[in-house]
Formats: structure tokens, sequence, C-alpha cells
């Protein structure tokens, strides 16, 4: 049950990167490190962390602007 588990957990979070990779592409943004966290993969039974990681100024603005956008 736990493979199972792990496995749908890991599915669910590459959808979800290949999700938010689509639609902030469609804003002009692009994360380059986006992904799934490796060290959360490596657990025994994984259930993955998406790791945005760093981004510049210019890229975190957009972030910003776009996020307001979609509040309003």
């Amino acid at each position: 049950m736990k493979a199972q588990h792990s496995a749908l957990c890991v599915e669910e979070a590459e959808e979800v990167v290949k999700e938010l990779r689509a639609l902030l592409a469609k804003a002009g943004i692009t994360l380059p490190s986006l992904g799934l966290d490796p060290v959360s993969l490596a657990r025994e039974a994984p259930c993955p962390l998406v790791d945005l990681g760093r981004c510049s100024v210019e890229t975190a603005r957009r972030i910003a602007a776009a996020m307001a956008a979609a509040a309003r």
C-alpha cells in the first residue's frame, strides 16, 4: 500500500510541476530550477516536495504581478 501511495504522490507532484510550468510560461515567467526536490524523493516512501528554486528579482516581480492580477 505504501508503494502505491508513494507512486501516486510522485505522479501528482510531476503533474503539478508541469501545470505550474505551463501557467508560468503563459505569464512570460520561467523558473529554471522548478522541479521535484531530490531529497524528498530519496525517502523510503517518497511524497515529494515541489522545489520552486531561486529566481532573479525581475522574475519575482513578474510572479508578484501575475498573482496580484489573478487576485483581482
